[in-house]
């Protein structure tokens, strides 16, 4: 279960923190690499954090778990991160943002967390000369990749400095976003077929719930491309020019998957008119039906109306004369039965009753054609 997130009680200073009581340690991963080597171990005392500093190699720690108020501002006195930056690190409800504080950079992301109900959860990244801090509440990531490229020294990931490794980590968030979005896509394909298909009486429940899911997910990619082009246009030193064109191109991926965003924001908001359409559509059916029923039984009626009327035949010989004849029951029925008949070939050859299509001699039969996809993928 996700845990609820935290924020700064109305009037606290500025720098507050809100650590949560009773809740587990933190976990601190570190690596230490250089363009030869590498080393990775888990730090069991926050004493050994300053003999990890070297001016040879980048060293990236990652906090999980963000309850040891102690913790972060050892931290953050150790690599001289402002105390503002902190409090926004322990207050997970921030959207995406990137700060500058004076040779460093502070950025926070939000990762996809449970595509199943559109969750996100806060990455907090302090990036400054020679090192990077990525903090997070909850366990579990989406940096694995990155972890696996500094192992196997893929690319020319371990020659650059820690703004590269910066890059490479917003790069890995926002392109967790494809698969994510392209899973939420089909839940709407899916959605949109049920709706023609079978509409339920819960049917505008979910679609509202669809409609709300993409409009916070709007919400987060859109401040995340923010974050994105704040990145790229912070002018620190810890950004090289080529790490700058790597992150123009991730800038590119936060727009691609924003304009996706946006497909399924038209798309969620016409499925409550495709739903009212499809029952409108078996509405006016029935009503249909009903109504072609009605207008038969009215002339069926009429006559069986006008053969209940009581006149004596005895009195005059113009008072109902059917009634002395031999079929005149018959006769009764079998005028009902043509007036009927009459009326559903009527309708059938105005098209109220099933199709009534006529071609032309010379008129080509049509070519059916499938209904193409809703969502375009890129």
């Amino acid at each position: 279960m996700a845990r609820k997130p935290r924020r700064v009680h109305p009037g606290a200073p500025p720098g507050a923190m809100q650590p949560r009581s009773g809740a587990p340690g933190s976990v601190i991963q570190a690596i230490c690499y250089d363009a030869d080597s590498i080393s990775e171990r888990k730090i069991e005392a926050r004493e050994a954090l300053p003999g990890l500093l070297d001016e040879r190699r980048v060293v990236w720690i990652h906090v999980q778990g963000l309850d040891d108020e102690g913790l972060l501002q050892y931290i953050g006195e150790i690599f001289r991160v402002h105390p503002l930056a902190l409090a926004d690190v322990m207050h997970t409800a921030q959207r995406p943002k990137v700060e500058a504080y004076a040779d460093q950079c502070f950025a926070i992301l939000r990762m996809p967390a449970d595509a199943g109900t559109l969750g996100t959860e806060q990455l907090a990244l302090v990036v400054g000369q020679g090192f990077v801090l990525s903090f997070q509440d909850q366990g579990g990531d989406c940096l694995e990749p990155v972890r696996d490229r500094l192992r196997k020294s893929i690319g020319r990931m371990r020659d650059r400095g820690a703004g590269y490794l910066a890059y490479a980590i917003a790069d890995t968030v926002i392109d967790h976003y494809f698969p994510w979005l392209e899973d939420f896509g089909e839940r709407l394909e899916a959605f949109e077929d049920e709706i023609v298909a079978r509409p339920d009486a819960d049917t505008v429940a979910r679609i509202q719930d669809v409609r709300h899911d993409i409009l916070r997910l709007h919400r987060t990619v859109v401040s995340l491309r923010e974050a994105v082009n704040g990145l790229l246009k912070e002018p620190l030193a810890v950004f090289t020019d080529e790490t700058r064109l790597f992150l123009r191109d991730t800038y590119d991926h936060s727009i691609r998957a924003l304009e996706m965003v946006d497909t399924y924001r038209e798309l969620s908001s016409g499925l409550m008119d495709l739903y009212l359409s499809t029952v409108g559509q078996r509405t006016n059916e029935v009503m249909k039906v009903l109504t072609i029923i009605a207008t038969l039984f009215i002339p069926l009626s009429f006559i069986a109306g006008l053969y209940g009327m009581n006149f004596d035949y005895r009195v005059s010989g113009w008072n109902m004369p059917e009634l002395r004849w031999a079929y005149g029951y018959l006769f009764a029925l079998g005028l009902m039965a043509a007036t009927a008949t009459g009326l559903l070939l009527f309708f059938r050859s105005k098209g109220w009753l099933g199709r009534a299509e006529r071609r032309r001699p010379h008129q080509a039969p049509r070519c059916v054609s499938t209904r193409p996809s809703t969502l375009t993928r890129k």
